[in-house]
C-alpha cells in the first residue's frame, strides 16, 4: 500500500446527492485506491464542527455506505476533524476519508495519463498544420481597397513620397 493522506469532499450548502459515490466505489474495486475510516463532518452557521451520520445518500432507502462498512482504522480522529472544519464553509458539510493509493497504481495512472495527454497534443497539431486559414472576409477586403485608394490620392497630392507610399502599402497589405 501506498502512502495514507486524508480527502475532504465539501457539499456547499450540505447538498450531498451521492452522485460521486459510485465513482469512488469504482476506484476502490479496480483496486486503484483503498478507503479507510470513511465519515461525514458538518460546519454549522456557528462555526462548530460535528460528525454527521448519513445512512442514505439519494434517499432510495438503502444503505449507500454499506461498501465502506468496517473501513476504520482508527487513523481519522478529532484533530483530523477539525482540521478539516477549518476549511468548510459554515452551513456546508464534507465527506473525508483516510485514503491509500494501492503500491504501483499511481505510476499507472500517471504513464495512462501522460500518453493520452501527449497522444491529444499530437492531434491538435496535426490539425493545425492541415487546416488552411480563412479567407479573409469581405469587408475586411473592402476596408483594404478603400485605404489604398485614400493612399494613393495622398501619394499624388505630394503629401507622401515614393518610400512612405510604399511602407504604408506593405502595411495595408500585410495585415
Amino acid at each position: 500500500m501506498g502512502p495514507i493522506d486524508y480527502l475532504v469532499v465539501e457539499f456547499p450548502g450540505s447538498r450531498m446527492t451521492g452522485e460521486g459515490l459510485p465513482l469512488l466505489v469504482d476506484l476502490v474495486d479496480r483496486g486503484i485506491i483503498r478507503i479507510l475510516d470513511p465519515l461525514f463532518v458538518k460546519k454549522e452557521l456557528d462555526g462548530s464542527v460535528a460528525g454527521v451520520a448519513i445512512a442514505d445518500l439519494d434517499k432510495d432507502g438503502t444503505l449507500d455506505l454499506a461498501v465502506f462498512e468496517g473501513a476504520s482504522s482508527g487513523m481519522l480522529g478529532q484533530d483530523d476533524i477539525d482540521e478539516a472544519g477549518g476549511v468548510l464553509e459554515p452551513g456546508s458539510s464534507a465527506g473525508m476519508a483516510r485514503t491509500a493509493v494501492v503500491a504501483g497504481t499511481a505510476t499507472a495512472v500517471s504513464n495512462r495519463v501522460s500518453r493520452r495527454q501527449a497522444d491529444r497534443w499530437s492531434q491538435q497539431e496535426q490539425q493545425q498544420a492541415y487546416e488552411a486559414p480563412p479567407p479573409p472576409p469581405a469587408d475586411d477586403m473592402d476596408t483594404k481597397i478603400d485605404q489604398l485608394r485614400q493612399l494613393g490620392e495622398l501619394k499624388t497630392q505630394g503629401v507622401l513620397s515614393e518610400a512612405e507610399f510604399e511602407a504604408q502599402k506593405a502595411r495595408i497589405l500585410g495585415s
